[in-house]
Parts: C-alpha cells; structure tokens; sequence
C-alpha cells in the first residue's frame, strides 16, 4: 500500500534542484533536453532505491538535508563524500533506511562538483514538457530551498537496520570516480575534426574548467587550432557533447542545457559513457582528451549500459527476497 511521506528541508546547500534524465523528443520545439548532468550517478541513485532510472530525484550542489515524516529508503551517489543518519556516518552509493524524525545529512566531496539523492518513491514535482528537470530560460527553475516540504508517494513501509555501520546490502555497484588530477575524456571526431592540427593539439594539451562553464557548457581554456579562413558557418543542429571552436583560445563542450543550434566549427563529440565526467568538473579542474573511434565508443556504452541493468536485477533480486516493494513502471 502506498503512502504520502513529507520531507523536511533543513538545509538546500547554495543549488539544489529537481532533475531527472531529462525531455524526450522536445528538440524539434527548440527546448534543450535538460536533465541530470552526470547521468550515470543520477540513475544509479535511482536503481539503489527500487525507482526508474529516469524517475525525479535532487541534484545538489553543497550540502543537502532532510526529515522524513515516516520512514524511507534514500540513496547518495555522485560528488558525495559523507552521509549521516542523525550522529551515524551511513555508505554512500548505497541504499540506507532513514526513520521517521531523524535528519539525513549529506555533505559533499571535493572531487566532484554535484550529489543526487534519490527517495524509493516518486517525488512530487511540477513538470514542463514531461519532465521536472528545470529550463532557467523558460521560468522553470525547479529549486529547492530550505523550509521547503517535499512529498514522496511511496510504497515502502519500513525495513529495520539495526547496524548503521553496516551497508543494508552488498551490491555491484558501478561508481565511476575520476582518481587523478587530471581527468580523462573520450572524444570521437566531428565534421571540422580535419582542421589541419585541431587533433594533435587537442591530444597533446591539457584543459583547464573556466569559471564560466554552466549546465550550457563547460568552457575550457587552453590551445586551439582555428580554420585557416574566417568563413562564415551556417548554424546547424549540436548534440549534448559536441566540443566546439569559437573565436577565442577555449573550447567549449555543450551540455544538456545547451542550445540545439550553432555556428562554430565541431571537431569532436565526447562519448556518451564519458559525458557524466564533464558532469562533475569544477572550475580549475584539469581535463584531458583522447581521440577513439566509433566502435570503442559503442562499446564502452555497452559495458555501462550493461552494468547498470546488473544492478537492476541484483536490486529486483534482493528487494524481492525481503519483500521490498519496487517502484518501476511495467513495459
């Protein structure tokens, strides 16, 4: 049986926001497909919990916490560093049992510049276009803010955990941290990738993340080559991860916020498996890219895609056994 569960907002960090994995089919209209920026933590968030992938969840930048009405199941993943049930230090990256009355805290890493939170359930959000993911440029800001009370439709009833210091369960979770000071991105060409040099340069340098990188995207400041002539290029469609050349020495990677448009050279798109790493940059952070093919590309989706529908069935598995309820669509 299902119940309405209120969250108490005690501290929102200084940007906390609905997300999900964005809109579908809203770029004929011109409306960006918006949604979580590191995609891979955001899902496995949900599937920790019992929910969809692409079921509404925060996106918190800071600190984040909260005090359930009733008892919940939440998880943490992303730029998250430590989880607190009232005075417990709790695993991140994993499902942990919250009682009625105690605050959940959750404060961040330096390695990483956003947490999700996700709640077995389904949040109660305003949508635009099918989504709760915000739209600043069409008023849809979607924040979160301390004092706010948030409700949770959800049909978990409770699970004891006697031992805080102990995860719930053991899953195969698939965390995807970058370890190095700089961080690694995967690129496959573009059509302005024969440039005469652009692929050199971009393999031998090293990036820094400008202060004026955002949800639009993340703009990098180092070398670039430009096209030898000043030829005007006609705007043309951009997909989230193309890595443009504008005029000035930066290249700028679009993000899931970005317009769908544009007239500055391609000369790259970063995979898809490796676009939650630009997710997590901060500015001044060091990125690195390396040139692969279409086939790598494919394959390492592949190899993502397939450890998260492990988790998927280990949860389904687990949840079953004790009798916890799922809170997945059917088909």
């Amino acid at each position: 049986m299902s119940r309405t569960v209120r969250l108490d907002v005690v501290d929102a960090g200084w940007l906390t926001t609905y997300q999900d994995s964005g809109r579908r089919g809203t770029e004929r209209l011109g409306v960006p497909t918006g949604g979580s920026a590191d995609q891979h933590a955001a899902s496995v968030a949900n599937i920790l919990v019992g929910n969809d992938r692409n079921a509404a969840l925060f996106e918190v930048m800071g600190e984040f916490s909260f005090v359930p009405s009733e008892d919940v199941l939440v998880a943490a993943t992303g730029a998250v560093r430590t989880v607190l049930v009232g005075d417990y230090v709790v695993d991140v990256w994993a499902p942990v049992v919250v009682p009625a009355g105690v605050e959940i805290r959750f404060l961040p890493s330096t390695e990483g510049a956003r947490s999700y939170v996700a709640v077995a359930g389904r949040v109660h959000a305003e949508t635009f276009l099918g989504s709760v993911a915000p739209d600043a440029r069409m008023g849809f800001a979607q924040q979160v803010s301390h004092g706010d009370a948030v409700s949770v439709t959800t049909g978990f009833s409770g699970f004891r955990q006697p031992h805080f210091d102990h995860a719930l369960f053991r899953l195969p979770v698939p965390m995807r941290r970058q370890s190095n000071d700089v961080w690694s991105v995967d690129l496959v060409a573009g059509p302005d990738a024969a440039i005469p040099g652009v692929r050199e340069w971009i393999t031998a340098s090293e990036y820094r993340v400008t202060e004026r990188s955002n949800a639009v995207g993340v703009r990098l400041d180092g070398p670039v080559v430009h096209p030898a002539d000043d030829t005007e290029i006609v705007s043309h469609g951009v997909p989230v991860g193309a890595v443009e050349v504008p005029h000035g020495d930066e290249l700028i990677v679009l993000g899931r916020y970005r317009t769908v448009t544009a007239g500055y050279p391609i000369v790259g798109f970063v995979t898809t498996a490796t676009q939650p790493v630009l997710g997590q940059v901060t500015p001044g952070r060091a990125v690195r890219f390396r040139w692969v093919d279409t086939e790598y590309a494919r394959r390492s989706l592949w190899e993502l895609e397939a450890s998260l529908q492990v988790l998927e069935d280990s949860v389904a598995d687990v949840f079953g056994a004790v009798d916890l309820p799922l809170h997945r669509r059917c088909g």
